[in-house]
């Protein structure tokens, strides 16, 4: 779906992305990650032809950008740093231009194509109130419905939960999840880990304008060698454990250990009720500090 080899972009001396190597493959959600200042909307501007890179290629759907964008654009659903609408006019109307400009059908059929947007992102009861009196949050509903007025096969998202309340939150990662499982691949770039670990399958971690990660999620969440330990008997496994623990939170303790089976019987038979044992695993979190080296104001929130 996205493949870009090489890709590099400079404004004057600056290096804003540096020889990226993006692989996006059909039915992937991949989860474009990085602190501010890191590249990502300049990626993302490359991918739809609306920035040219300095160096390296793009191909979306198969098809070179921007040389191909007219036969693959409509094929894409994108939403870039923030909505774009006509201030006085209704989110409707403004819908109704944008599918006029680039969808055939009747009329009967482009209204079916904007209740349906309108629907799927919350705003299927939207009154004739101009955009200028939306909320941030309608903004953003209404960017998204935008997007998905063409029934895309990609869908490119950069902070698509801008705005939005908890709830709002959940219903866009519940829409986004059911968009996938009907056929459409989503990139979403976003500096919000729990978003990002709750709906993405696949992590690429951009750092100074530099890939640092792609791989899969679960494979970069892998157990970190120590196991979990939850009991109500911490002094006693803590006498047991002696040397072996690394870490402790209030009836939770982190053992380095290699065999759980072993350590679960040292335990029960030194009399420690033992409620949960199981592998740490790393976090996201831990992945993006891993790889950025990034000190607290650089981490993503």
């Amino acid at each position: 779906m996205i493949r870009t080899h090489g890709l590099s972009k400079r404004f004057g001396k600056v290096v804003a992305v540096d020889g990226l190597d993006l692989e996006v493959d059909e039915g992937d959600v991949y989860g474009f990650l990085g602190p501010n200042g890191s590249g990502k909307t300049t990626t993302v501007r490359m991918l739809l032809g609306l920035v040219l890179a300095t160096s390296g290629t793009v191909e979306l759907l198969g098809r070179q950008m921007p040389k191909h964008a007219g036969r693959v654009l409509p094929e894409v659903g994108a939403l870039v740093e923030g909505p774009a609408a006509y201030a006085g006019m209704s989110g409707r109307a403004n819908l109704a231009l944008m599918d006029a400009m680039g969808a055939g059908g009747t009329r009967r059929d482009r209204a079916g194509r904007i209740d349906d947007a309108l629907d799927r992102v919350g705003l299927g009861g939207i009154d004739r109130r101009p955009v200028r009196a939306y909320s941030l949050g309608m903004r953003q509903r209404l960017g998204l419905a935008a997007a998905l007025i063409r029934r895309p096969r990609l869908l490119v998202l950069d902070e698509p939960t801008n705005g939005l309340d908890p709830q709002g939150i959940r219903e866009i990662r519940d829409l986004l999840t059911e968009l996938n499982r009907d056929g459409t691949t989503v990139f979403l770039s976003s500096h919000l880990l729990a978003e990002v670990e709750q709906l993405c399958d696949r992590v690429g971690v951009l750092d100074r304008g530099r890939l640092v990660v792609q791989d899969q999620l679960d494979a970069l969440r892998g157990p970190t060698g120590r196991l979990r330990i939850r009991t109500p008997d911490v002094a006693r496994a803590r006498g047991l454990l002696d040397g072996r623990i690394e870490g402790i939170d209030v009836q939770e303790l982190l053992v380095r250990h290699d065999d759980p089976a072993t350590l679960n019987r040292l335990l029960v038979e030194g009399g420690v009720r033992v409620e949960l044992l199981a592998p740490e695993h790393r976090t996201l979190e831990d992945v993006v500090l891993e790889a950025t080296g990034a000190g607290d104001d650089r981490v993503p929130r």
